[in-house]
């Protein structure tokens, strides 16, 4: 049951506020959790609203942001969301709901931060919604599942999760202190500003170790133009962080040498691209040169990780716990099919530059995946369903994506496509 102390101000006064840190919570089962980590956010200097999106009993607290609120902008209407019997689909049609609403109170300036505590079912919840709000929004979320293993809920965001230890319910010995940290921290995230980003143009780019020279040097070169540049390890969250930073307006610019993603998503490795790869870019329209750096290879773990439909292919161990597959000319031909499926779509200029004597370190002439035949399956597959398109130019190399001349060439194509 509400208590009285716990009577929130009225959403009018929330958005007349200076911009408050969400404080999110299934409320029917960690209302006072919720209600005393908003005072903690208060006592520490930050305005802190909480938000209710228990889907089964009441509130035992009442929210400054009700469930209905939430709810009700669902595409769907609140009744749908609130109306679901089974668990699984009331946390479903929730977390959309949330993901919306946050979107638009960020975008209208009242979120100055995210927090959130849960069990599984409530990081589920909750992280999707934060994974949609823009790299450098604060969002920490206090959770029963933050020490295993946390891909799922943070994926390429910069969400910051804190093991709850005990589970959340009730304030004790173990939970007071540990949500008291955690409302600290969102309060001083919230309340002290990051420092100013840089007033250089930003450029993002791929790299493996494998292709470390070409990217080293292409990185020298940019910035000593004056550019600010970001690496990416391509190791499928990787990829997916350097849209995610296009699509919020950050990076103005991409030099995609690394596109060894495509190669774990089409044969299934551990380091997949994900179904959108290049879309993000795509629909920037910022300046975009890639390349096809480690497509002669698939990612597993340890060998004994290695599926056995893959028995008797050629393998590289790269570390104790990183084995190597060299891809074959089939499987070249897939790359170039999904690759060009993508660049079909683009609407503005992109050029597509092509090592013709190898697309990694292990792929250069007497190295263990060097293939020419594999690679002549990529590099003719993606001219071949790519002619005619207006918008994607190839450009045949006649070099090693880590010769200094392939680099420098990189460079020189990004920079034309930069002045147009």
């Amino acid at each position: 049951m509400a208590r009285e102390f716990d009577r929130p101000v009225t959403l009018r006064l929330v958005s007349a506020m200076r911009p408050a840190v969400y404080a999110v919570a299934t409320m029917d089962t960690k209302g006072d959790e919720i209600a005393f980590v908003a005072r903690q956010i208060e006592a520490a200097g930050a305005v802190a609203v909480t938000v209710d999106v228990g889907t089964q009993l009441p509130p035992t607290t009442v929210p400054t942001i009700t469930r209905d609120a939430v709810a009700a902008v669902h595409p769907k209407g609140a009744a749908f969301v609130l109306s679901q019997t089974d668990r699984g689909a009331a946390v479903e049609a929730m977390s959309e709901a949330l993901t919306r609403f946050l979107v638009g109170d960020h975008q209208a300036g009242r979120v100055a931060g995210v927090i959130g505590i849960g069990g599984s079912g409530g990081t589920a919840l909750i992280t999707r919604a934060m994974r949609a709000l823009p790299v450098g929004l604060p969002k920490l979320m206090v959770s029963t599942v933050a020490s295993g293993n946390v891909a799922p809920y943070v994926d390429c965001s910069d969400i910051t999760l804190m093991p709850s230890v005990v589970d959340v319910a009730g304030i004790n010995a173990v939970s007071a202190p540990i949500l008291a940290n955690a409302a600290h921290a969102i309060a001083g995230m919230a309340v002290h500003e990051p420092p100013k980003a840089s007033v250089k143009p930003i450029v993002g780019m791929t790299m493996f170790g494998v292709t470390t020279a070409c990217v080293t040097a292409v990185r020298g070169a940019l910035e000593s133009q004056g550019f600010d540049c970001l690496v990416f390890h391509a190791t499928g969250a990787g990829g997916r962080a350097m849209e995610k930073l296009v699509e919020s307006g950050l990076i103005k610019g991409v030099l995609d040498v690394t596109t060894t993603e495509v190669a774990d998503e089409v044969v299934g490795g551990v380091f997949a691209a994900g179904p959108k790869r290049f879309e993000a870019i795509l629909a920037s329209g910022v300046p975009y040169v890639m390349s096809l750096g480690a497509l002669d290879m698939v990612n597993f773990g340890a060998p004994e990780t290695v599926p056995a439909k893959f028995q008797g292919r050629l393998f590289h161990r790269h570390n104790a716990n990183v084995t190597l597959m060299r891809t074959t000319p089939e499987e070249n031909r897939q790359f170039a099919s999904w690759i060009a499926g993508k660049l079909k779509h683009a609407k503005g200029a992109v050029v597509l530059l092509i090592p013709e004597k190898g697309v990694s370190a292990l792929d250069a002439e007497g190295q263990a995946f060097h293939d020419p035949a594999a690679n002549a399956a990529l590099f003719d597959g993606l001219e071949s369903e790519l002619r005619g398109n207006p918008y994607v130019r190839i450009v045949r190399h006649p070099r090693h994506v880590n010769d200094p001349a392939f680099a420098a060439a990189l460079v020189d194509e990004f920079q034309k496509l930069c002045r147009r």
